[in-house]
């Protein structure tokens, strides 16, 4: 019996700083996604646990800790509740694109205020136009740039763009690899909330094709970064015994 691919070579990063939990150390298994069977390479992976960066799986794999945890959300079971109910009438109007994964310089001024604003210290902090490029374009898999735009304008031009998420279509759902959005919630005309329409719009979006999942990486149980992930239920984590649900404290 034939393997569909070749087992995939795995290597391992040095051990650095934890961005999560401090006096802890990271550290990375992964490996390359290239060739005609990457993508199925990448659903495979997927389902263990894995994320997709450019043309890399990757998953954490430290000595002394196993606080990360991937979850997904199960689609078809998803019921908003009051507050996501509010949020898809208010953001309701917004124009919702399913782009190629070509970069806009409008992108990248939405993702530096992003940024700026919500992870002044972060390790994307100092990313150039080039980095963003190589984030979004460089792929092997089925992936897209959904845009989140204002109505346009009475002249038919596009548009405000408010928010925007690299999304991966695997076989099993869709894999949001990087979401970010408009951080200014003060001003006249403001839309919070945007992160939180982001999740539900492809939860929804999810379930239209009859796509049993979408996965929203790692989760951090007390890590005050990682509760927005849990306030999507029914959700899944993956332990060793595989994929179970589970009821986090409400947060």
């Amino acid at each position: 019996m034939t393997a569909p691919f070749r087992f995939p070579r795995f290597f391992v990063t040095t051990p650095a700083p934890c961005p999560y939990l401090p006096g802890k150390t990271e550290r990375k298994v992964f490996t390359e996604l290239s060739g005609a069977h990457a993508t199925d390479l990448n659903d495979a992976l997927g389902r263990i646990g894995f994320r997709r960066s450019q043309s890399v799986a990757y998953r954490p794999s430290c000595l002394d800790c196993q606080a990360c945890v991937s979850v997904r959300v199960v689609t078809d079971e998803f019921r908003p509740n009051g507050t996501q109910r509010r949020l898809i009438r208010r953001h309701g109007d917004l124009v919702v694109t399913a782009c190629k994964p070509w970069t806009t310089e409008e992108q990248f001024a939405l993702l530096r205020r992003y940024l700026a604003a919500r992870h002044p210290g972060g390790g994307m902090a100092e990313m150039d136009d080039v980095d963003f490029a190589d984030m979004v374009e460089q792929t092997p898999v089925k992936t897209y740039i959904i845009e989140y735009r204002e109505p346009s304008d009475e002249d038919g031009r596009p548009g405000r763009l408010v928010g925007a998420c690299l999304t991966d279509q695997q076989s099993d759902g869709l894999s949001m690899i990087y979401s970010f959005f408009d951080p200014d919630t003060d001003t006249p005309g403001a839309r919070p909330g945007l992160g939180t329409y982001i999740i539900m719009d492809h939860i929804l979006r999810a379930s239209r094709a009859r796509l049993p999942y979408v996965y929203l990486g790692y989760w951090v149980e007390g890590s005050a970064r990682m509760a927005y992930k849990t306030r999507f239920r029914p959700i899944e984590r993956l332990s060793p015994e595989g994929w179970r649900r589970f009821e986090p404290a409400r947060g």
